[in-house]
């Protein structure tokens, strides 16, 4: 049993949902199959020309799939990218109006080439209260579909997905949350969202179903079917590309994995990322979506350079990001938990009543009646003559135009509280950029009308009396790097997004400056960003590897100390499939005995029910057979522990295995072997042998991975072959046992039960261990995983 401590803690109550994948035997066990798979392609002697050239053929082909995989993934998620854009574009205008040249085209297209609207496209009504109730219903309806989508048919495809992301990535494998219903769900459901204007972006959604899409392609290879280590890779490419095609910026994608989603991202990783967020981008150009040659609609580029005395303005939009990180974090988790409490069972109800407020709030506001992304675009713009809306550039409408920014700010900010939580697609990105765009426009407006007021002022020395000295679109631009900053708790990525949306090299200083005030802010006052903190509220296990961990206890204090064990010999057939039924644990300590607990080994929960199946398939095995937990090097006849195990059972003698030379029967890489003269004194002699090394990709099966094809579901639902459905014992099949030599781990990850408990969090980072084994003195003494160490984590840190 796990330790007691943090069991009905509320972060630690999702943690059964996850099963931990152990990446040393991951790793091991790739190693293993590329040099089977390479000594097959290269072993030539005994072949003719034609085989050894066939061979070497598919060695090449193997070392290509896996660009050829990040390759079809980045055509995917291109493509997907690119039609979310056309949709949610058309959904968000016909709650306005329709084109009478042809209704499946939104405004801008049915429009092409006017600035300012045009006859072809017409408003439901020319009386606006009219207008206000069909605006209000579609985006009811809307956002309600989007609701039933995700409630009746993938539950996992709510909300943002990052944080369940960034657990799956560490080590985690949550069922059904990167599957193909979960995919097709969240990209239907992302445009009604959206287009329902309710507050919830699509970037972070684009992270989740970017993955789920490399998933499900990945998984109809081999290499990556059974592979943790490759498949991690895979999702953290594709999180890339999610990134990169919503903010059509290809590298600020791989830093947003190397500095939000990976806990591990080597080199290789980063190449994979970088290419497969390569493809992605090339694909959603080739598509056009919005026929300007921009891949997104905020995507600007500035003539003129900034001043140094706006510096001051900059430190107040860096301060404003910042204060909106933490108090939005702050409510939202209040909000969040009002939610769970008494809302839980009214997903489609508070999903119509919010996107009903939403529409009575924001239709006569011009900032909040439009698409968040189109909002940026208009304001980010310079005021340099162009078509401007709502008389944003004129001077005379600075005092209406700052109210209704600040209007806009303040409105916005409550529905994000309240809507991001919402059982539906949702991300808060683009929400976050737009509260600050709001938020910088209007701190630009008021520096213009600053300027305005006092042109020969000293203040204003670096003018030179210009007429458009101020540009009000950058500090639109940086307010909403800040918010972004501010509510993700990422700097880097920020500064490369913002600089590849606007390839201005002169407002990278800027950006640093306002991305650096918010960072310090949330550094000395917040908890992290709102994903971080997600993990932590929803009870995911996650160890952060961005955090200094200080427990100032021992191993010992959150080790696991009721242990479920195997003596090396002894324990009978119908004792392992009890174990197995009644416990949940993903692997057992091997031990010579149970009165000296010597460790001898491991094996995983997996591989056990692996080899029961494969020792059962065409073999009637007895129930009391004895089962082996022995290695190669280990002599049962010389063991003290086979010796009492013997004494104490009347059904067996101790074996001479100098009888055993029985005719062999390699069925399915397990090799079984009947000996001609008695074992035991009677009966046959069951039992693998160590000395093959069959099939080698086959076994140490982790828990994650499912049985190989070759075997039937119901061969490993252990509930339908237990003793019950087996015959009672024989005399003549009394000497039968099961060695499950192969599968043992004999070189399992050992601490010293004084070992600082800081040192196992680390290794759990860096190397990636299922369970570390306490021994004191080869004695075990107990074990811990990555999250009985949580457990003890939240227990004793986060009261």
């Amino acid at each position: 049993m796990p330790p007691s401590y943090g069991e009905d803690s509320p972060q630690t109550k999702r943690f059964d949902e996850f099963e931990t994948i152990d990446w040393v035997q991951d790793a091991a066990r790739d190693q293993l199959r590329t040099r089977v798979r390479k000594s097959r392609a290269y072993r030539v002697y005994g072949r003719t020309t034609f085989s050894a050239l066939i061979s070497r053929s598919r060695e090449l082909l193997e070392s290509i799939q896996g660009w050829v995989v990040l390759t079809l993934i980045g055509l995917v998620i291109g493509s997907c990218a690119a039609i979310l854009n056309i949709a949610t574009e058309w959904l968000s205008d016909i709650k306005q109006g329709h084109c009478t040249t042809g209704f499946y085209l939104n405004e801008e297209f049915c429009c092409w080439g006017s600035e300012d609207g045009c006859p072809e496209w017409q408003r439901w009504s020319r009386w606006t209260p009219i207008d206000y109730v069909i605006f209000t219903i579609v985006s009811v309806v809307f956002a309600c579909s989007s609701a039933y989508l995700v409630k009746i048919y993938a539950p996992t495809a709510a909300g943002s997905g990052i944080s369940e992301i960034k657990c799956i990535v560490s080590g985690f494998v949550l069922k059904g949350f990167l599957s193909g219903w979960t995919f097709i769900i969240k990209a239907l459901g992302l445009p009604l969202s959206i287009a329902s204007g309710l507050s919830v972006g699509k970037e972070g959604p684009s992270v989740h179903y970017a993955v789920a899409a490399g998933n499900v392609i990945a998984r109809m290879f081999k290499r990556y079917r059974h592979n943790a280590t490759k498949m991690r890779e895979i999702q953290t490419a594709c999180a890339a590309t999610g990134v990169a095609v919503a903010f059509a910026s290809p590298i600020g994608g791989v830093l947003f994995s190397l500095e939000e989603i990976s806990s591990k991202f080597t080199l290789r990783t980063m190449w994979k990322s970088y290419y497969c967020a390569m493809v992605g981008i090339a694909t959603l150009a080739a598509w056009n979506p919005f026929r300007t040659g921009q891949l997104v609609m905020f995507q600007v580029h500035y003539d003129r350079d900034w001043h140094f005395f706006e510096i001051v303005f900059y430190l107040i939009i860096g301060l404003f990001g910042g204060i909106y990180g933490l108090l939005i974090t702050k409510f939202f988790f209040i909000a969040q938990t009002y939610r769970k409490k008494y809302l839980a069972n009214y997903v489609i109800q508070e999903t119509a009543v919010l996107a009903m407020i939403t529409a009575l709030l924001c239709y006569f506001n011009p900032f909040l009646t439009i698409d968040m992304t189109e909002s940026m675009q208009i304001l980010f713009r310079e005021c340099d003559g162009e078509a401007d809306y709502h008389g944003l550039c004129e001077a005379n409408n600075r005092s209406s135009t700052a109210f209704a920014l600040l209007y806009a700010v303040v409105v916005r900010s409550l529905l994000v509280i309240v809507s991001y939580g919402l059982k539906v697609p949702a991300g808060i990105f683009v929400p976050s950029m737009a509260i600050g765009a709001y938020f910088g426009r209007m701190v630009g407006i008021a520096v213009e009308a600053l300027y305005s007021a006092h042109p020969s002022s000293s203040f204003f020395l670096a003018c030179n009396g210009e007429e458009q000295c101020i540009t009000s679109g950058t500090y639109a631009f940086l307010g909403a790097a800040a918010a972004l900053s501010g509510i993700m708790n990422i700097t880097v990525t920020v500064v490369v997004i913002m600089f590849e949306l606007t390839g201005a090299l002169t407002y990278i200083l800027p950006t640093m400056i306002v991305v650096g005030i918010t960072k310090i802010i949330n550094s000395r006052f917040g908890k992290g960003g709102i994903a971080d903190q997600a993990i932590v509220f929803n009870g995911m296990p996650f160890i952060d590897n961005k955090e200094e961990h200080d427990f100032g206890v021992n191993v010992s204090v959150a080790m696991t100390e009721d242990l479920t064990v195997f003596p090396a010999y002894g324990a009978t057939l119908v004792d392992v499939e009890n174990t197995l039924k009644d416990t949940s644990y993903g692997g057992f300590p091997i031990v010579e005995d149970k009165q000296s607990m010597t460790l001898t080994g491991y094996i995983g929960r997996t591989e056990l029910s692996y080899a029961i199946a494969r020792a059962k398939n065409g073999n009637e095995l007895d129930v009391s057979a004895l089962c082996f937990f022995t290695t190669s090097d280990q002599d049962p006849v010389q063991s003290s522990a086979y010796s009492r195990s013997v004494n104490n059972s009347t059904l067996f003698e101790a074996p001479n295995l100098e009888d055993v030379n029985g005719t062999e029967e390699v069925e399915m890489g397990l090799v079984l072997s009947r000996s001609k003269s008695p074992v035991f004194g009677r009966g046959p002699h069951l039992s693998v042998d160590t000395s093959r090394q069959s099939l080698p990709a086959a076994i140490d099966l982790p828990v994650s991975v499912p049985p190989p094809p070759e075997y039937d579901a119901e061969e490993f639902d252990l509930s339908s072959s237990t003793v019950n459905d087996v015959d009672a014992p024989q005399p003549e099949r009394r000497g039968m046992h099961v060695d499950f030599a192969q599968f043992i781990n004999v070189t399992p990850l050992l601490v010293n039960p004084k070992l600082p408990l800081e040192a196992v969090a680390e290794m759990f980072v860096r190397v990636g261990p299922r369970v570390i084994l306490v021994a004191e003195q080869g004695k075990v003494v107990g074990l811990i995983t990555q999250k009985d160490l949580l457990r003890y984590h939240y227990s004793n840190f986060h009261h």
